[in-house]
């Protein structure tokens, strides 16, 4: 929206969170708060989005990082009212300005689309709720005739009387421009916290015959706050819970909604099932057809259809084709891509490497810095060693190797197409095409020799 300023009040120091961190950098769904609350600032297509910090100094524009904001620091914290002050350079004349906070990171933007639709050109409005508990909270009071806004009293300042009503204010609110900057002038710090209460300016509106309207979220959750670490848990599992709902909705198959962790963008084809506490991270695409197992772990991964992946699998920044088997406990490292039918077993690790279609690692095996052919079987115990200790170094398998078990593959070299690794070999040397390879010491026997015993207790 070209006419519409957008500021957040992030300057909070969150005593009750007892942490170093500054509270609005503290993670849900493996996101700072903050930068949930920047999301859906962005989908609002603002002019501007200002940014009021004060605890954690720089921390806080340096953990988000983006050049596009206006940064303003608030020092000493003295209240809403002032920190809305400190934004006051950067908003316009004209048009609105939408305040949100940095700590209550789940409101819609449908909510906020609702409330910037009930504000007019010369009025502004409020986002309230209606709680069975509104302790702690600034109250909405309305005039006993009319029902239209005329005031908003703080918890510590209201009245018994006040104090019964539910209605409460958010904080979150839109500003007409033409009247927010004389409004903020005139705020004072006349009340228990000695601070500029933001809320004041409700009373303000009233008395210059600005109307106040109201407009109320879908949810309650959408304007809870953070401000302790419990506050934090239970709004991680209301984000969950509505991510696993989505996705329920979409066709997806999850053996337990309350046992799933999206922390950041799960994309789901038909028919994909998710068994119990598997975690998602950054940016997962899982085509139709995949099945994860319980337990697994995958970050920026895409996966083709038909694939499936067994409990205890950690895979990072990998692709993985059509019809592969994953694990149990396999570890897919970054820079993996698997082709079609690729099985990758138990305790089985890759890393920066491509395996074409139809090959097999099945048990025990460490596969780093390789490209890998077709058809390849590699046995139980097979290594790649590609380190030398300062430098690492590429390991080559053609199509249809079959590679014994308790390999090692010393990097550089190439196993050349259709060549047979014998068991128990250390290759250290390029192998000729279709011949079998094996490098052991010779076997011996030794007669007469005796395994050692035990010397019996009390011997020296």
């Amino acid at each position: 929206m070209s006419n519409l300023n957008i500021v957040i009040l992030a300057a909070g120091l969150g005593k009750r969170m007892h942490s170093a961190l500054p509270k609005v950098l503290h993670p849900l769904a493996g996101k700072p708060l903050l930068g949930h609350v920047l999301d859906t600032a962005r989908s609002l297509s603002p002019q501007s989005i200002c940014v009021v910090y004060g605890h954690g100094g720089e921390a806080v524009p340096q953990a988000i990082g983006d050049e596009g904001l206006t940064w303003v620091q608030q020092t000493p914290q003295l209240g809403t009212g002032h920190a809305l002050m400190q934004a006051l350079p950067h908003l316009d004349n004209t048009g609105m300005t939408l305040v949100l906070y940095g700590d209550v990171p789940l409101t819609s933007i449908e909510t906020l689309r609702r409330l910037i639709a009930t504000a007019e050109s010369k009025s502004f409005a409020l986002l309230t709720v209606e709680l069975v508990d509104p302790a702690g909270y600034g109250r909405i009071v309305r005039d006993d005739e009319t029902g239209g806004i005329v005031a908003i009293v703080e918890e510590k300042d209201a009245s018994k009387a006040q104090r019964q009503i539910r209605e409460i204010n958010t904080g979150i609110m839109v500003i007409p421009n033409l009247y927010l900057h004389g409004w903020l002038h005139k705020l004072e710090n006349k009340n228990t916290q000695k601070e500029y209460y933001l809320t004041d300016i409700v009373a303000m509106a009233v008395k210059d015959g600005v109307k106040v309207q109201a407009a109320q979220p879908a949810y309650d959750w959408e304007t809870s706050g953070v401000n302790s670490k419990t506050h934090l848990t239970a709004l991680e599992r209301i984000y969950q819970n509505e991510y696993a709902k989505k996705l329920l909705d979409q066709g997806v198959t999850l053996a337990d909604m309350s046992r799933i962790d999206i922390r950041g963008r799960l994309d789901c084809g038909r028919d994909v099932e998710i068994d119990i506490n598997c975690i998602f991270e950054g940016h997962v695409q899982l085509a139709d057809g995949v099945k994860v197992g319980a337990h697994s772990i995958l970050k920026n991964v895409k996966v083709a259809a038909g694939s499936a992946i067994a409990p205890f699998s950690l895979i990072e920044s990998a692709e993985i084709g059509k019809d592969c088997r994953i694990g149990p406990y396999a570890r897919i490292r970054p820079g993996t891509r698997l082709a079609n039918e690729v099985h990758i077993g138990n305790f089985v690790e890759v890393k920066n490497s491509t395996i074409a279609a139809g090959s097999k690692a099945n048990h025990l095996s460490y596969i780093g810095d390789s490209i890998v052919g077709k058809n390849v079987n590699i046995g139980a115990g097979t290594i790649t060693c590609n380190y030398d200790g300062a430098n690492k170094y590429q390991t080559i398998i053609e199509d249809d190797v079959f590679v014994g078990s308790d390999t090692q593959l010393v990097a550089p070299v190439r196993v050349a197409q259709g060549s047979t690794i014998g068991a128990g070999s250390t290759i250290t040397k390029d192998t000729p095409p279709e011949t079998l390879t094996l490098s052991r010491a010779k076997q011996m026997s030794v007669d007469g020799w005796k395994r050692p015993a035990k010397k019996p207790k009390g011997d020296k």
